[in-house]
């Protein structure tokens, strides 16, 4: 499209060109007793005219008015009236240039009926000049008029649909404050609450415990009571205020803190690394500290006491991080909501990545490959 914006004017000079030289000739109006240089110089003046006339239209304007008068040449009067009409917004300018041109066409038509022969009886007469003028100067000038107003409606819808689009997306942002807003208040009074009651007892319960290996549990269970706390105080935060400064997020850096929880709760879980370790972007190591984080969670809840490998391969175009846990020696196990594992794949798959969990042998593994950023 824009080779064809550019390649227009050129083509429409050399339009021009050809039909000033038709009509200087004959082949497309009067013929001229004037020598050739003459006419084919006045039609190339006509045509480099025509090619900067989307720039300014007072030159193809002033060679149109001497083409006409002197030569009877009448193509680069049909692009300056177009051009004219496209470009000369102001009504007063419109105006003088109805003025100017009507004067020169009728000059044209004085010296046309005083030259005699052909050029007289084709362009001298009032009724042809009348007929020549609506058609090559009237007829054009309105089309462009047309092309002004089009123009301008055309612009004016499309800023109109930009200004709606920008209101949609401003309601539909201060739609998702709300719900963030409302989500944010509903943790606050529900979840906190409710975490921190546990905190409170757990606390108490390592007071009073009766031995000490009751104390060290309540211990760990007000621990990571605390870290949930201070998790879903971050949470809250983005919620509340998207922009706000968080705390740095878990890496695998703090993957073997994890772990020693895990470990701390009865679990006994063995973690091996392959390949040389590097620094795969915060994003997925982040992503691979929740994949590690969210197994071990389901491992808790349906095969407590379970045995559970942790694998983490570096690969040469990302990490891939392995969970396997061997069946459960215990009975009976905690209720999920299954959305742990579904959060997790939309959370890898963003990424560009792929999970895959399910039953391996009498146990269950969860498998990531997380490319690197």
């Amino acid at each position: 499209m824009n080779i064809l914006n550019r390649a227009l004017p050129w083509v429409l000079g050399g339009a021009v060109f050809l039909l000033c030289a038709g009509s200087a000739y004959g082949w497309a109006g009067v013929a001229t007793t004037l020598p050739a240089p003459v006419a084919l110089a006045v039609a190339a003046a006509g045509a480099a005219a025509t090619i900067v006339a989307r720039r300014s239209v007072w030159p193809v304007t002033v060679v149109a008015a001497v083409g006409y008068v002197w030569l009877a040449m009448w193509p680069a009067a049909v692009v300056a009236s177009y051009y004219a009409g496209l470009h000369l917004g102001r009504r007063r300018a419109l105006w003088l240039y109805a003025a100017g041109a009507s004067a020169v066409w009728a000059l044209g038509g004085v010296v046309s009926s005083l030259g005699g022969g052909h050029r007289a009886l084709a362009m001298g007469s009032s009724p042809n000049v009348l007929i020549l003028g609506g058609a090559l100067v009237g007829l054009p000038l309105v089309a462009g008029l047309w092309s002004h107003a089009r123009r301008q409606v055309l612009a004016a819808m499309r800023e109109q649909a930009e200004q709606l689009v920008r209101e949609q997306v401003l309601r539909a942002e201060q739609a998702r404050a709300q719900e963030r807003a409302r989500i944010a208040r509903e943790m606050h009074d529900v979840v906190a609450h409710r975490v921190s009651l546990m905190v409170l007892h757990a606390g108490a319960l390592e007071v009073g415990a009766p031995d000490e290996r009751t104390a060290q549990a309540a211990a760990l269970i007000g621990d990571v009571g605390r870290e949930a706390l201070t998790n879903l105080r971050e949470v809250l935060g983005v919620l509340r205020s998207p922009d706000a400064s968080r705390d740095p997020q878990p890496t695998l850096a703090d993957l073997d803190r994890l772990l020693a929880q895990s470990r701390d709760l009865g679990l006994v879980v063995n973690r091996r690394d392959e390949g040389p370790a590097r620094t795969l972007g915060q994003s997925a190591e982040r992503t691979a500290y929740r994949v590690v984080q969210e197994a071990l969670t389901n491992v808790h809840k349906h095969a407590d006491g379970a045995e559970t490998d942790v694998l983490v391969r570096y690969l040469p175009a990302g990490l891939e991080v392995v969970i396997r846990n061997a069946p459960s020696p215990k009975s009976g196990a905690l209720p999920g909501s299954g959305w742990g594992l579904v959060g997790l794949r939309e959370r890898v798959e963003l990424l560009g990545g792929t999970l895959e969990a399910g039953p391996r042998g009498k146990g269950f593994q969860v498998l990531a490959r997380i490319p690197a950023a």
